[in-house]
């Protein structure tokens, strides 16, 4: 005697619209998050901050550094010497002469470090350098007074 079940029998479906969505969803996510990503080549220094400062994107671009106890850094290489760092510097102009260089100095450094810095850079053809600073919000903006 066969007896059925009361609960009737469906076969199994797999629904392939809701994992579409789902890839989708993910492969947007993945793109998004991969798009926002900053490779940091320079070294941590304490940037000095400032109020006009504005975000510039880092495609192409040379960093280079100095700490407060004006050790010179090219990318996150410490430079031994400033005649091995110049000879780096030409050599990447050679390369690529229309090159930006983000030039990031410690809020503790002296002047004199950055400046000399900065003539090593001219002085290996670069041109186009941009200091990196903290990028300050503005606290309150300020209505005209009347």
């Amino acid at each position: 005697m066969h007896v059925s079940s009361p609960i009737p029998h469906k076969k199994a479906r797999i629904e392939i619209i809701p994992l579409i969505d789902i890839m989708f969803f993910l492969l947007a996510s993945f793109m998004m998050v991969s798009l926002s990503q900053v490779h940091m080549k320079g070294i941590k220094v304490n940037l000095p901050t400032g109020v006009s400062g504005e975000t510039q994107s880092k495609r192409e671009y040379i960093s280079v550094s100095v700490d407060k106890d004006g050790h010179y850094f090219f990318d996150k290489e410490e430079m031994p010497n400033e005649q091995e760092l110049q000879t780096r510097l030409l050599k990447v102009h050679e390369s690529s002469p229309d090159a930006k260089v983000f030039l990031r100095g410690d809020r503790d450094t002296a002047h004199l470090n950055v400046s000399h810095l900065l003539d090593m850079l001219r002085a290996a053809g670069f041109y186009k350098i941009s200091f990196e600073i903290k990028s300050e919000a503005l606290k309150a903006v300020p209505g005209p007074r009347g």
